[in-house]
């Protein structure tokens, strides 16, 4: 073991600790690298050897590195960043025959919105590819697009992150939700029932002041808040058991709403500014041939949206 460890470091092996790193999955990565499984546990055995230690450990979760792991994170990525970026960039992605898994960072509104229209699309030009969702925290969102655990954040980011390149996709406002069944709502809502009832807000921090709509408070006053949620999906669920409150959406979400018969939108009676759906990336692959290309499909899947 110890003339193993002491021995140059077969940089052949470095791609697999990379694909773990980011997956966190044997059976995946092997599924990108176009490796079996047991060539994949075969590498990270001897990369176990060579750093005299286990690097990745089984959990429910998945495949989780250890403290060793992360401290080879960056020296490990920055190489591959190196070799995919500097050297072999000229020879650019082939989705054709690429086998790999693209992971996003989405909410569940986001994964409603983008995936559909982005699987029909992928499915078609990278038929040997997969995609992969994650729901991150705001604040997570750099570190794991640095880890490479993830290619893209797509979304709303109130505050963008230091650091991270971004790309505008197309423009979306709100519209408000309410249950068919209050008499008190009719074919519009004034500003003073608007007000008056007490509202659902989604936030994925669960702070109040971090919700998606939060800029209703800023240019028109606070509202009665009844309850915060991280979650878009449950929100329609919610109002059509509780004909008393009410939500301010992103209007492409609610005419998906607008499907459960208690549900109509309306238009909310404070104007609110439009905002900006974007795709977000980090430096160390801005000229990655393969994330390159993931985000000329992005754009090119969005650029018929109408505003």
């Amino acid at each position: 073991m110890n003339s193993i460890h002491n021995g140059e470091l077969d940089l052949n092996l470095l791609p697999v600790f990379d694909a773990l790193i980011r997956v966190r999955n044997v059976s995946r990565a092997a599924h990108e690298l176009n490796m079996s499984q047991s060539a994949v546990s075969h590498a990270l055995k001897r990369l176990r050897l060579f750093f005299g230690d286990p690097l990745f450990l089984k959990t429910g979760s998945g495949m989780q590195p250890t403290p060793r792991a992360l401290e080879l994170l960056d020296p490990v990525l920055s190489v591959m960043g190196t070799v995919r970026g500097e050297l072999l960039v000229r020879e650019g992605f082939d989705a054709t025959v690429a086998q790999r898994t693209f992971s996003l960072c989405l909410t569940d509104m986001g994964e409603l919105i983008f995936l559909p229209r982005l699987i029909s699309k992928l499915r078609q030009a990278a038929p040997h590819c997969t995609l992969r969702t994650l729901q991150v925290p705001v604040h997570q969102i750099q570190g794991v697009l640095e880890s490479g655990e993830a290619d893209l954040a797509l979304g709303s980011l109130h505050s963008v992150p230091e650091g991270l390149f971004q790309q505008q996709l197309f423009m979306r406002s709100f519209v408000t939700i309410v249950n068919r069944r209050n008499r008190k709502v009719g074919d519009s809502l004034t500003a003073e029932q608007f007000f008056d009832m007490e509202h659902i807000v989604v936030s994925l921090s669960g702070r109040r002041e971090d919700s998606y709509d939060s800029v209703i408070d800023h240019v028109a006053g606070p509202r009665r808040v009844y309850l915060t949620t991280p979650h878009f999906l449950t929100v329609p669920i919610i109002i059509e058991e509780n004909p008393e409150l009410i939500a301010t959406v992103p209007r492409e979400l609610a005419t998906k709403f607008a499907s459960y018969k208690s549900i109509k939108m309306v238009d909310t009676p404070v104007k609110v500014p439009s905002f900006a759906i974007r795709q977000h990336w980090h430096p160390r692959v801005q000229h990655d041939a393969a994330n390159i290309w993931l985000r000329r499909q992005v754009k090119e899947a969005f650029d018929t949206v109408p505003e």
